[in-house]
């Protein structure tokens, strides 16, 4: 069960889809939401610095300062009209230092929500892929574009066998237990096509069904590359609301690397995704 449950909050971007959603889940599950904005601090080079005017320097905290209040505002207003329990909190750190902060909060709470990066406008990329490889939580990411909140008609669970993808299914079965159709959706490739996915497919569907999931194997051919294309082009056909996958990826010299699949759903995606590592 969904008790609590954390969002990022957007400054820059002219609507907040990820506010909206985080509180429609809230409702939905009668749980309390809690509104982080950042207020960065100016992180200018050493050798910058001592160049620039104090009163620049202030100028630009406050101005981020006022952003971030800005933001909790509209958040407190949304959340007190839809009539949820809500906490709003501000936090003062250097940009670069924010991804870890977030984290290190929402491994307190039962899931994230973040806004999917918008082109030229919001870079939310370190923020997702950090939460992912760092809470032991799962999140959401919402495009956005998106104007509805949670919606629950149609779940399409990407299963490959994977423990990623078990865990990520397991995390979501508050959600599935109250959808009305889940699909669970196996990719055939060279990787999975073999009869012994196919099984595993069959054995979690039975896992699922035992927890009143109203669950249905299906299957989509795509090449190894084509993967994310393929669950993208599914979820159109189905009309499905939220997508849950695995997320995948390694870290390499304290660098997180996406795996490819995580990365391009990331960037293409349409409907919600709840991911979990």
């Amino acid at each position: 069960m969904i008790k609590d449950l954390v969002v990022n909050l957007e400054q820059q971007a002219a609507r907040d889809p990820a506010r909206d959603f985080a509180i429609s889940v809230a409702k939905t599950f009668g749980a309390h939401v809690a509104g982080v904005a950042f207020a960065f601090v100016s992180d200018f080079p050493g050798y910058i610095a001592p160049q620039l005017q104090p009163d620049v320097l202030a100028q630009i905290t406050a101005s981020s300062e006022k952003a971030a209040l800005a933001a909790i505002d509209s958040f407190d207003m949304a959340a007190d009209q839809s009539q949820v329990s809500r906490e709003h909190r501000m936090l003062k750190a250097k940009q670069v230092d924010a991804p870890l902060i977030l984290s290190a909060l929402a491994r307190r709470f039962d899931l994230s929500v973040f806004m999917q990066s918008e082109p030229n406008v919001v870079d939310n990329d370190d923020m997702i892929e950090t939460s992912l490889f760092e809470t032991g939580r799962p999140l959401i990411v919402v495009p956005y574009i998106q104007r509805d909140g949670l919606q629950l008609d149609r779940l399409v669970c990407c299963w490959d066998g994977s423990p990623a993808a078990a865990r990520a299914i397991n995390d979501a079965l508050p959600l599935l237990v109250k959808a009305a159709t889940v699909d669970l959706l196996i990719v055939l490739n060279e990787k999975t096509s073999s009869g012994e996915t196919e099984i595993r497919g069959a054995e979690m569907a039975k896992h699922l069904a035992r927890h009143g999931v109203k669950v249905q194997i299906e299957t989509t051919p795509a090449a190894d590359i084509d993967v994310a294309n393929a669950i993208l082009s599914y979820v159109a056909d189905r009309s499905a609301t939220l997508v849950v996958m695995g997320g995948y990826g390694h870290s390499r010299l304290r660098e997180v690397i996406l795996g490819g699949v995580t990365r391009d759903m990331l960037k293409s995606m349409t409907v919600p995704v709840f991911m979990s590592h």
